[in-house]
């Protein structure tokens, strides 16, 4: 078996490395956290345009309400509130296949078609397979946004002014939109998780790894809902309401 190696972190008894830049004296009080999150985690420096792509990405996905995860955190901190760091972990929990982490399963249909030798027929071929399977159709809908996604809206724009981006991903969300559109015979939004994966995509994040761009921004939007439930408490409201609310009924009885 080969040895493991790590490029990410070494020390000794008075420094510290993050890959190959000495942290007191290359990073500390010269970088932005932003510049050095995409360092560590792309292995290589961020240019400016990735700085500005992905500071529109993480601000997208920080915060929209109450959403399960954010619910998820304000319970489990007002269940326990010596555990602030198990409130946000239970609220990145919810990051998945349904909420926030749609992006990475866009994502993996956007790979597709860049990659593609007729990218409209495969767009064809992945919308109409989701539809007749009746399965829900990723980076697309959204029941607040209507008829399409303001944050998308913006999105386009942002990555449009960038000379310096490919625009394959994004024309790949293009026609995969219309795509759908045409085969449901109807608009459906593109939302703001899809068009987060073509703008990651745009800067050479891999699919499999957009997820996690998701978890690091909603973790600053989950610390917000907690300084707000710790001034606003909305915890006890939230169980009080559904206690009053879902009926206890039982519908097969086990005693005649």
């Amino acid at each position: 078996m080969t040895k493991p190696t790590t490029e990410l972190c070494t020390h000794t008894l008075t420094s510290m490395n993050y890959r190959d830049q000495d942290l007191v004296h290359d990073l500390l009080g010269k970088r932005t956290f932003s510049e050095v999150m995409f360092l560590q985690i792309m292995g290589r420096e961020a240019r400016p345009v990735d700085m500005r792509i992905m500071d529109a990405v993480l601000i997208t996905l920080m915060e929209h309400g109450f959403t399960p995860s954010a619910i998820a955190t304000r319970m489990v901190y007002m269940s326990a509130p010596e555990n602030l760091q198990g409130a946000v972990a239970a609220g990145l929990m919810a990051v998945g296949s349904q909420f926030v982490g749609t992006m990475e399963n866009n994502a993996q249909i956007l790979d597709k078609l860049v990659q593609a030798d007729d990218p409209k027929a495969k767009a064809l071929e992945i919308v109409t397979t989701i539809r007749q399977a009746r399965e829900h159709l990723p980076g697309f809908g959204h029941h607040l946004h209507k008829p399409d996604d303001p944050r998308t809206i913006k999105l386009f724009e942002i990555a449009d002014n960038e000379p310096e981006l490919s625009g394959h991903y994004l024309k790949a969300l293009r026609l995969l939109g219309n795509t759908v559109d045409e085969v449901y015979g109807k608009h459906i939004t593109i939302n703001a998780t899809g068009a987060t994966a073509a703008l990651l995509g745009e800067i050479g994040v891999p699919s499999h790894l957009m997820r996690g761009f998701a978890v690091i921004s909603r973790a600053a939007g989950l610390v917000s809902h907690i300084a707000e439930e710790q001034r606003v408490p909305a915890g006890r409201f939230i169980w009080d309401t559904i206690d009053h609310e879902i009926p206890y009924e039982i519908k097969n009885p086990t005693r005649s």
